[in-house]
């Protein structure tokens, strides 16, 4: 992910409605059944899936725009020069959070439906899910320039 003085954006969205629905999960599994080893290995699971979707990072520097989950071991990139457009829009309800292929491309998400749609010279579609889609459209938009 790029960092140092060229980061012209960085913004780190909290999943909190995962914690949330986890947490539910987790109690009422215990409720029904707290001495399964079945439920243990289902809280365990959860609890690595909400770490490593506990938040989204997206930074713009001069040469990339980049995006992670969590720690960080989940990422990707794209070069600025690739990117032919970027406008604020909303995912679908049925379209959710985590990584997913979607009508218009690759969705990546951890809370609500706002979300930037950037467009690459492939003709390629990612939908970056953010709290703060205005401004994230205009930094990579200007980045562009």
């Amino acid at each position: 992910m790029s960092t140092g003085l060229s980061q012209r954006y960085r913004h780190r969205q909290p999943a909190i409605l995962l914690y949330a629905v986890f947490g539910v999960f987790a109690l009422a599994a215990i409720v029904i059944a707290p001495a399964s080893t079945i439920v243990w290995l289902v809280i365990v699971i959860l609890a690595l899936v909400a770490f490593l979707f506990s938040s989204l990072t997206i930074g713009i520097s001069a040469d990339s725009l980049d995006w992670s989950f969590g720690p960080g071991w989940i990422r990707k990139q794209v070069a600025i020069d690739d990117i032919v457009a970027a406008e604020a829009t909303r995912a679908r309800w049925w379209e959710g959070w985590g990584i997913r292929y979607t009508s218009r491309g690759w969705l990546y998400n951890v809370s609500g439906l706002d979300a930037v749609l950037v467009t690459l010279e492939s003709g390629k579609t990612i939908l970056l899910g953010t709290d703060e889609p205005e401004r994230l459209a205009a930094a990579i938009n200007a980045a562009r320039t």
